[in-house]
């Protein structure tokens, strides 16, 4: 596997793509368009000159890794890669329309994999014809940083795939733990009530946002819920939450809240507008 290529260049695919290009491949980052294509990876060769005044990553590698990268509005030419990650919106409709996409232009050997957080590995495979080459790498944000990477195995995904994407990881120095295709796979579905008993202490005036998240930091955690929010993106905690709670056929423990239906509505999205829960400069 020397080729990846990474569908979509948003928070998520572009600390893959970095993630990637430091671990040695060649990146084909994928978008609609080069208005968002050329700032993405300007913001991913910034962030490796970063590491490299932190002494993380040495000269050479961030060098090589910064030429790494080809940028494309062709899926036809993103399909060539070995391995295809897609890192589109948590939305079945565009990932499996991608997928659809993809499918017609990729060789046959080519893996596919999805960064979902919470949809299901089996249905967006469907759209594919290459079921036993399909499976689940999800990415924790930033996903440059974050060590743990979901490696979700589908109903038909064959174990020389499952043994590709583990080698895969293991390349980009990251902790792959294999699970089951279950609504929310581990993680989302562990973290859904950090998240939705932080709301409720908010909407019933309980507590401030920044009281609750100190509290919780207090026990350990290294980030509030509050703040975690705000860094994911609002309107990405609140789509993965709907889509955890329509999986699990309303289950009350998984309700989302009104309080994020209200901040995605009025575009306090966290980090990346400037406003969430707290105010950014």
């Amino acid at each position: 596997m020397k080729r990846v290529a990474i569908i979509g260049a948003g928070t998520m695919g572009a600390g893959i793509a970095q993630a990637s290009a430091l671990a040695g491949y060649d990146v084909i980052l994928y978008d609609v368009s080069d208005e968002l294509l050329r700032p993405s990876l300007a913001n991913i060769q910034d962030s490796i000159d970063k590491g490299v005044a932190r002494g993380k990553t040495p000269t050479a590698v961030a060098e090589k890794a910064k030429t790494a990268f080809t940028l494309t509005t062709s899926l036809a030419e993103a399909a060539q890669a070995d391995l295809v990650i897609e890192a589109a919106p948590e939305r079945v409709d565009l990932k499996r329309q991608l997928f659809g996409e993809l499918e017609a232009h990729a060789p046959e050997p080519t893996i596919f994999a999805s960064n979902t957080s919470s949809l299901s590995i089996n249905v967006l495979a469907a759209a594919s014809q290459r079921q036993d080459r399909f499976l689940g790498l999800h990415f924790f944000n930033p996903a440059h940083i974050m060590k743990l990477v979901e490696v979700v195995k589908g109903d038909h995904t064959s174990q020389a795939t499952m043994t590709a994407a583990l080698a895969y990881v293991a390349r980009l120095e990251k902790t792959a733990v294999v699970c089951k295709d279950t609504p929310a796979f581990i993680v989302n579905r562990v973290a859904r009530p950090f998240y939705g008993e932080a709301l409720r202490l908010l909407g019933e005036d309980a507590a401030d946002v920044a009281t609750i998240d100190t509290l919780l930091k207090s026990l350990g955690f290294r980030m509030g819920p509050f703040e975690l929010i705000d860094l994911i993106g609002c309107d990405v905690n609140f789509a993965v939450t709907q889509s955890v709670y329509a999986a699990y056929f309303q289950e009350p423990k998984y309700r989302p809240h009104p309080i994020q239906q209200r901040m995605v509505e009025s575009g306090r999205l966290g980090r990346k507008t400037g406003q969430g829960f707290y105010t950014y400069e």
